[in-house]
């Protein structure tokens, strides 16, 4: 019998900074895939970008990721973990905690966001292809490395497909989190329609965590504000669920908080596994001199209805706050750090909007309608503003639609660069 896939695995060794290539190296790891059946041809790549930031790529097994299947009839698949991530030189806390001071963890950190990652994509794809350019699959964040890599290095792309991830091209983190914060109000009030128990459920917890000292299984006191914090699976297809049934095992007859609830919590809140994506995430909206400054929690002061205090209780979403990186065991060696990463005035630019307008790499994006997490107004705008782009708007999916979908989500984006749809 055939393995689901065939599988090879690659390490590359890149530069820290691109712009001094004899200075300090990272592993750069990317797993090849191709059908078993087609593994000897001679196909297309298509290179795999995961959201995040800071998540690392899929690992194969049969039928998983959904989309994989579609995409091995046609290519062979690179999935990248971008660096810092998975098996790729991996920023960890306790890799973090080897630095000798915030300013060199901070200097460290720049290194990782989307030019640097189009940069090793590049340095690869010269590995792999030569001068063939290849085809790239952008889940989310995956997105907004697309527009980046669009902008650097156009003539490495033959196609590029896009899932719920095309960023406003010069909005600033402020503008981003006045748009998140009332999409992420009205899913958790979505969320409380469907399930109306979890309202009060959710606010006697929280008072619960106000009255009391309780602890996480790592020692973490978890507090009404990390409770809230849950709220960031709710813009996923099976969002509701996971946090309806989380709640519904939360207390036992007593009144107490279970184990069981509390090591999920302490899972689903400590980015243990990731912590990159708390780190990085204002960051990746940087560009020219205005400090991104903890622009999530200057914007909550704007929206009262988000009050500890205030009923129903309004989970958050995908916001990073200051106090995280002191509350959370995960976090703390970037604390100080990820505070010079938010006072930084000099991001280069991301994107080039006049190379982007001029575009002529086919580019299909689907955009979800109800996206909780990337705004679908500032995905339409940028949209308009890049050629050859052709734009899927759907609400059947949610911002996972690209799993969620089997196939059919890749399947119609290749259709449609394709202008077969």
């Amino acid at each position: 019998m055939n393995p689901a896939y065939a599988t090879v695995d690659h390490t590359f060794t890149v530069p820290l900074d691109h712009r001094a290539p004899d200075g300090p190296t990272l592993q750069v790891f990317a797993r090849e895939v191709a059908d078993p059946a087609r593994a000897g041809e001679e196909l297309p790549w298509l290179l795999y970008l995961q959201g995040g930031p800071g998540g690392k790529s899929p690992r194969p097994s049969a039928g998983t990721p959904g989309w994989l299947p579609h995409a091995l009839k046609t290519h062979r698949v690179l999935l990248l973990d971008q660096r810092g991530t998975g098996r790729s030189s991996p920023v960890t806390a306790r890799s973090a905690a080897r630095f000798d001071s915030p300013q060199r963890l901070a200097g460290h950190l720049a290194h990782f966001r989307a030019d640097s990652i189009v940069a090793d994509a590049e340095l690869i794809r010269r590995a792999l292809c030569g001068d063939t350019p290849w085809e790239t699959l952008g889940q989310s964040y995956g997105g907004f490395l697309t527009l980046t890599y669009l902008s650097r290095a156009p003539q490495g792309l033959r196609a590029c497909y896009v899932t719920g991830g095309l960023p406003g091209l010069t909005a600033t983190a402020d503008d981003v989190y006045a748009r998140t914060y009332p999409r992420v109000r009205d899913r958790v009030l979505d969320f409380y329609a469907r399930y109306p128990q979890d309202a009060p459920r959710l606010r006697k917890i929280a008072d619960l965590l106000a009255a009391g000292d309780v602890r996480l299984p790592d020692g973490d006191r978890l507090t009404p504000r990390r409770l809230r914090t849950l709220g960031l699976v709710l813009g996923m297809g099976d969002g509701f669920e996971r946090l309806h049934w989380l709640l519904d095992e939360a207390q036992d007859a007593g009144g107490e908080l279970t184990d069981t609830f509390l090591h999920q919590v302490m899972t689903l809140t400590g980015f243990a596994d990731a912590p990159l994506f708390a780190v990085l995430q204002e960051s990746l909206y940087g560009q020219g001199e205005g400090p991104t400054d903890w622009a999530a929690a200057r914007a909550l002061d704007d929206f009262p209805e988000f009050a500890e205090d205030a009923d129903p209780l309004l989970l958050t979403g995908e916001m990073m706050y200051p106090w995280m990186f002191r509350e959370i065991r995960g976090l703390r060696p970037f604390a100080d750090a990820a505070d010079l990463l938010a006072a930084r005035t000099d991001w280069p630019p991301l994107y080039d909007p006049r190379r982007l307008a001029a575009n002529e790499v086919p580019l299909a994006a689907i955009v979800y309608h109800d996206d909780m997490y990337v705004d679908a107004g500032l995905s339409l705008r940028t949209a308009r503003e890049i050629g050859a782009t052709r734009v899927w708007v759907t609400n059947e999916w949610e911002h996972d639609g690209l799993a969620a979908s089997g196939g059919r989500v890749l399947a119609g984006l290749m259709e449609r660069a394709a202008g077969r749809a």
